[in-house]
This record gives C-alpha cells, structure tokens and sequence, in this order.
C-alpha cells in the first residue's frame, strides 16, 4: 500500500522554552497506508487529540515534518491548508457540533457550500450520505428533534459527504449509548472495508480493538504500534 500520511520526528511543544513547557507530542514517526484502520489510544494528557489535530491539519508540528501523500504540510498555504480539511478529510468528533437553528439537511450541506459545489449537487450528495446513515426520512428535522445517536449519525453523514479518502474520529461514541455506539463503529469498520482510510482517536481499549491496527500513546510519545486482531460488530 502507498504510504498515506508520515510524521518524522514530530513534535508539538506549547509555551516553549519556558519553565511551564508541554510537549504534547514529543519526538513521534509514524506511517499509515491507505486503507488502513489505526486507533490512536491513550488517556487524558497523552498528546492522542494533540495527534489527530496535526494528523487532521488543525495545526502545525512544532519542529519535524508531516508528509501527507508526499507533501509537507508546512508548506502549504491557509487555502491549502482549508482545502485539504474541507475534502480530504472527514471529521467526527464527541459533540456533534451541528447547528441547532439549521435542519440535519441544511448541516450536511454546509461543507459543500464552502467547497463552493452548486445547489443541486450539493443537495444531492447531502441526501445520499444521509440515507447511508439512515437518516433520508428526518432530513427536515432540526438537531434538538433527534437522539443523541440520530445526532452522531448525522455528522457523520457531514463528515462523508464528499467521501473524502481519510476519515478520522475523535471518541466518536463517548456521548452516545452502548448499542449506538457499536452501531457507529460497525460504521466505521464498513466504511475502511469499502477502502477508507480510518483514524480512531480514544481512551477505550476495548473500542480500539475495533482496528486494524493499535497505535499507543503515552507523554506525547508512542510506546506501542501493533496489528491486532479486530473485534467485529
């Protein structure tokens, strides 16, 4: 497989030089090919939000490089930079941040509007990711009308809609039930089958299994990267 992303000695270190210095990643390589399911795990502190922050082109490595599909991202541009995290990358974080005075259609259109991509269009790929969530019959409803998991769903929905080539979640089940939960990270493990490139972010071992591949952190360093044997829904 083509190496998708690659850190190289990455760190990303706040209020540097001072006594109160915190090296959120501290010195981190890592590698995911395309098509690979990864969780990021680790507890409270451990740099794993720091992590998909860069990996997510949120923010910018301190010192060291980040090479995604070759290029590094400290070169590019803001507009560069915003494009890559409108189309390339779909985010699913805890809170749903939907916009509570849009309908779940208006919310999943939203990014497209800022891709700039025509009203039809638009509205038509909206409608297909939210069928592929389960959502196509409450389209008009607005967030506070929905469940936590209907919630969740629909920024999912959002995060898809381009079907952007690398997904990444941040404890994309720590607000929702255990049955809603399962049923989004079989979500997930479907969308890595049909050829996503998936990212989990959490502190839960037992929703890391649900990867391919188990990428531990601890202090801002990586202590553990292992294949494992994956837990299926």
């Amino acid at each position: 497989m083509a190496s998708l992303v690659e850190l190289k000695n990455v760190y990303k270190i706040y209020g540097e030089g001072l006594e109160s210095e915190v090296r959120a990643l501290d010195g981190v390589s890592l590698t995911i090919d395309r098509g690979e399911f990864v969780a990021v795990v680790g507890q409270s502190g451990s740099g794993k939000s720091t992590m998909m922050n860069v990996l997510g082109c949120l923010d910018i490595p301190t010192r060291g490089e980040y090479l995604l599909e070759g290029t590094d991202v400290r070169e590019l541009t803001d507009k560069e930079l915003s494009r890559i995290r409108n189309k390339e990358i779909g985010f699913i974080f805890q809170q749903y941040n939907l916009i509570q005075t849009l309908s779940v259609l208006e919310n999943v259109e939203l990014p497209l509007i800022y891709q700039g991509i025509n009203v039809d269009d638009r509205r038509d790929m909206a409608l297909e990711a939210l069928d592929r969530v389960g959502l196509g019959k409450r389209v008009k409803h607005k967030p506070a009308e929905m469940s936590g998991g209907q919630q969740q769903r629909a920024a999912i929905a959002r995060a898809i809609a381009t079907k952007p080539p690398i997904i990444m979640a941040d404890e994309p089940t720590g607000a929702l039930d255990s049955r809603t939960g399962h049923e989004v990270l079989e979500f997930l493990q479907q969308l890595n089958r049909e050829g996503t490139t998936v990212i989990l972010i959490t502190h839960d071992n037992g929703i890391a299994a649900t990867a391919r591949r188990c990428v531990r952190l601890t202090d801002g360093k990586i202590v553990e990267d292992r294949e494992q044997e994956v837990n299926w829904f």
